[in-house]
């Protein structure tokens, strides 16, 4: 909101410093700051408000360190990564958008679809909470309306690369590449690191690229629910999924800053993604809205997050990833993500597995999903924590390195 006024009062009556508005960077850095003091300063009474409300975890006794003592613990707090990253994205962003507006679907979504499983587990007592399907549902309809979106939507582009021609007065001229739609993505190894969605179906023939959307749209759905579902395995122990999560979104900040950027793409010699330098706003009030929902959420918790706020970030993971077409660099990127979901997978696989053939069912893991496992072991949980997130920062690092393989 805050844009369009100081455009109208630059624009009417030349007021010194309202410029500054017409800068994403500048915009991105008022969003992180405010979103910080929203979630550090109104976090607290909304805390307050939980307990008040007796909203607090009801904690199943897995015979793990320290558990007991997390019971009554106020959960729902994902509601303050909502608020601190909206306030601040309805005031600074560019709110026609389209990449922006998606985003905006995305949290309520899924914030919503969160809301509701805590409520079901908190005043309903009922600690499987959302039917699963119900859940997967949502996640289903959100991929669908944001594969659909960008796949049709005309201002969702990106610009062919920049050629060199030679004139007809013999002269070497580089021609500047035009805005087109296209299901293009990025991809390590391959040759300047893009792949079109468009080869899973070219083999059909010259008119079968017109139905790629029956391949980028599935996808699309896959990788949403997937991510999600990855945020909320790992959120178990205090600090984790937002620490891991706030690494991960600084990242695609990287990709936004440097793809929406012409001049840096065209530098670093990757996809430039017009109208995605807007991102950088809504990026910024997210990691400023994790990061201050960490200030009460590293151990000792004095708040959960819940599915309000796990699948949520989830989601915006997800639809960051795909909107800076990044979204197949996810499994080294979210690699954490990954691994949590994975090994409930195989531990679930291989319990049933061997309870089908032994009569008795075996475990890989001490408990699943991962961290728990170490819990298990006899770290601590900040130990645990602090780890993951170096691997985090690690797994970060080699996913912007990939950018230059090829």
């Amino acid at each position: 909101m805050l844009y369009y006024l100081f455009k109208y009062l630059e624009e009417q009556y030349q007021i010194p410093g309202a410029s500054l508005f017409q800068f994403s960077t500048f915009r991105a850095g008022m969003a992180i700051l405010f979103s910080l003091i929203i979630a550090t300063t109104y976090g607290k009474r909304i805390i307050l408000f939980l307990q008040k409300q007796q909203i607090g975890e009801i904690v199943r006794d897995l015979g793990l360190e320290g558990q007991k003592q997390k019971s009554g613990t106020p959960t729902m707090g994902g509601l303050i990564i909502v608020i601190a990253t909206l306030i601040p994205v309805l005031l600074f962003a560019k709110l026609d958008n389209i990449y922006i507006i998606l985003l905006i679907v995305t949290t309520l979504w899924m914030g919503v679809i969160g809301f509701i499983d805590d409520y079901i587990k908190v005043f309903k007592k009922d600690k499987a909470g959302l039917k699963g399907k119900f859940k997967v549902l949502g996640q289903v309809v959100l991929g669908l309306i944001v594969g659909a979106t960008l796949y049709f939507h005309p201002e969702v582009t990106m610009r062919d690369h920049t050629r060199t021609i030679i004139t007809e007065q013999f002269t070497v001229e580089e021609v500047g590449g035009k805005e087109i739609k296209s299901t293009m993505t990025t991809v390590p190894i391959f040759k300047n690191n893009e792949f079109d969605y468009s080869n899973f179906i070219s083999w059909a023939g010259d008119g079968a690229k017109e139905y790629t959307w029956l391949i980028f749209i599935p996808i699309i759905i896959l990788i949403v629910a997937g991510v999600s579902n990855g945020a909320n395995l790992t959120d178990g122990i205090d600090g984790l999924a937002g620490g891991i999560s706030a690494i991960i979104v600084v990242t695609l900040g990287v990709f936004a800053l440097v793809s929406g950027n012409i001049f840096l793409s065209e530098y670093l010699d990757i996809m430039f993604i017009p109208r995605s330098a807007e991102v950088l706003v809504f990026i910024a009030a997210f990691v400023g809205a994790l990061v201050g929902f960490l200030w009460y959420n590293t151990f000792p918790a004095q708040v959960f997050m819940g599915d309000t706020g796990s699948l949520t970030i989830g989601g915006i993971i997800a639809v960051l990833a795909i909107v800076l077409r990044k979204e197949l660099l996810i499994p080294v990127l979210c690699g954490i993500f990954f691994a949590e979901s994975i090994s409930v997978i195989l531990q679930v696989g291989y319990f049933k597995f061997t309870k089908r053939r032994l009569g008795e069912g075996k475990r890989i893991f001490l408990m699943a999903p991962l961290h728990h496992h170490y819990q298990k072991k006899g770290y601590h949980e900040s130990k645990i924590v602090t780890r993951f997130w170096i691997i985090g920062i690690m797994l970060a690092i080699i996913t912007v390195v990939t950018l230059k393989i090829r």
